[in-house]
């Protein structure tokens, strides 16, 4: 069975990271952007991660520039921001596509083991939101309207299998 674990990403600096390393954790993949509606949902996703690091939980932040351009900075642009506006701590990767024929094979994966509304594979904009048992199978897949904050509950029973 593929899980999220048997796929590699650059991180931000474009550096390979293989995700095998978070095995064990209990992951939320979102893609994100610097210039969208619900931006804001970094300090919850920040919040999230400061709440359950410790217990073996990690978001996974990949910028997405294919809804309406709303992530067009290059990575230190993102840094940057990131950084400053929310001090953010988890890993961010390099931007990516989730849709269309250059959809990142991480993405391929997660759209195919959690589709959307009536069965729809296709992102619908930034902050869809993927959380990821520790064995690396998908548990749930979340709409960008979703708040952080109402994933905890989830997090919460995840994190005590």
């Amino acid at each position: 069975m593929t899980t999220v674990f048997d796929f590699k990403a650059d991180n931000l600096a474009g550096a390979p990271v293989d995700l095998a390393q978070y095995r064990g954790k209990v992951l939320l993949v979102v893609n994100v952007a610097s210039q969208c509606g619900f931006t804001p949902q970094y300090k919850g996703l920040e919040q999230l991660e400061q709440k359950f690091a410790a217990r073996g939980f990690e978001v996974l932040g990949f910028p997405c520039n294919q809804f309406g351009a709303q992530e067009p900075g290059n990575a230190g642009e993102i840094r940057n921001f990131c950084d400053t506006k929310y001090s953010v701590s988890f890993p961010l990767f390099a931007k990516i596509d989730v849709n269309g024929d250059n959809a990142h094979p991480l993405y391929q994966h997660l759209k195919q083991a959690a589709p959307g509304l009536l069965g729809t594979q296709a992102i619908k904009w930034n902050f869809t939101k993927f959380l990821i048992r520790k064995d690396g199978s998908v548990f749930e897949r979340y709409a960008p309207t979703t708040k952080p904050e109402e994933l905890a509950a989830d997090i919460e029973k995840l994190l005590a299998e």
